[in-house]
């Protein structure tokens, strides 16, 4: 009988965590062992904002290099993990039973997948799938999103938020150092929020989360927390790990094992 599997939210940091010994890296580097293997997994990712929601469908999708600044080395990496058409066109078959807009189209792997999916399963050997947010659609909508995949799960699928807990990039430490009350204060309420279960708060997060625009002057980067949530049963998460990069980056990442 196959596993029915969580849906995770991982908050991915920058592209140099793949080559960092941070405790988000080594955590994620020794999380896939604590998980069922998934036949398949599915990646909502921040850096892919679309109007609609689209779904990478190539049998074998490139690795796109979406960053600049950063070790010449990450250039050089690829993540050859296979695509399944087939698992894209159910996807959007999925969605647009529900009621949602997706279309299916070949893009590639942006690093908020491959840079996470990296350190979980360096194999690069599981089937990939990605998946767009949508900037400009509310909570509600990233709920609904993921609560289509949520039965994907019993099937096998690993289905991931790709983002960040928080993600102010004009206040980066590049020295490290502690998080300020200000991203704590967001954080600290993100993970409360999510173990509650309370899904309207988290989806309304703009008004309710302390100095929430603060933490995120634009939304991408929560928006797949929701995804994760709803893929989860908008029921409550259990956070896994907890730590801080460049001084305002929370590396939170949550688990969701409801039905």
């Amino acid at each position: 009988m196959t596993s029915v599997l969580p849906s995770l939210f991982i908050s991915h940091g920058a592209p140099d965590l793949l080559l960092s010994d941070e405790p988000a890296a080594r955590f994620l580097r020794g999380f896939a062992a604590m998980l069922p293997r998934p036949r398949a997994i599915v990646v909502a990712s921040a850096h892919w904002t679309t109007p609609e929601v689209e779904i990478e469908a190539g049998a074998r999708p490139e690795t796109i290099h979406d960053f600049g600044g950063f070790a010449r080395e990450l250039n050089a990496r690829r993540y050859p993990a296979p695509g399944e058409p087939a698992l894209a066109a159910d996807i959007a078959a999925r969605l647009q039973a529900a009621g949602l807009t997706a279309t299916a189209r070949q893009r590639g792997f942006d690093h908020g997948v491959w840079v996470p999916l990296s350190l979980l399963y360096p194999g690069a050997s599981i089937p990939v799938v990605a998946l767009s947010v949508q900037p400009e659609r509310d909570g509600a909508h990233h709920l609904a999103v993921g609560a289509a995949l949520a039965s994907l799960r019993a099937d096998g699928v690993l289905v991931i938020g790709s983002g960040a807990a928080t993600h102010d990039l004009s206040s980066l430490a590049w020295d490290g150092g502690a998080a300020p009350g200000w991203v704590m204060d967001f954080d600290d309420w993100l993970v409360a929020r999510a173990e509650a279960g309370d899904a309207e708060a988290l989806a309304d997060w703009e008004q309710r989360g302390p100095q929430a625009r603060r933490n995120h002057p634009s939304p991408e980067h929560l928006l797949p927390l929701l995804v994760a949530m709803g893929a989860g049963g908008g029921t409550a998460g259990r956070a896994v790990h907890r730590s801080t990069t460049y001084g305002v980056l929370r590396m939170t990442m949550l688990s969701f094992t409801g039905g």
